[in-house]
């Protein structure tokens, strides 16, 4: 249920930036869509887990998903 969530969220996002919006923005509207999710895990650990990486902000997003810098 959650990757299916995060696949319509990275859809919407893919959306928000062919449509004019920049990449940041799409990053927090995806995050709101994440978020939703979220909210509906029943198990108590893996929301806090889901909402963690939900609030994860957009620089800490950049850093993480670029992974270590090559030279």
């Amino acid at each position: 249920m959650l990757r299916l969530t995060a696949s319509i969220g990275i859809a919407g996002a893919i959306l928000s930036v062919a449509s004019g919006c920049t990449w940041q923005q799409a990053y927090f509207s995806a995050q709101g869509w994440q978020r939703n999710a979220c909210y509906r895990v029943p198990d108590e650990s893996e929301r806090a887990r889901c909402l963690s990486n939900a609030n994860m902000s957009y620089d800490d997003y950049r850093h993480k998903s670029e992974g270590p810098k090559r030279d």
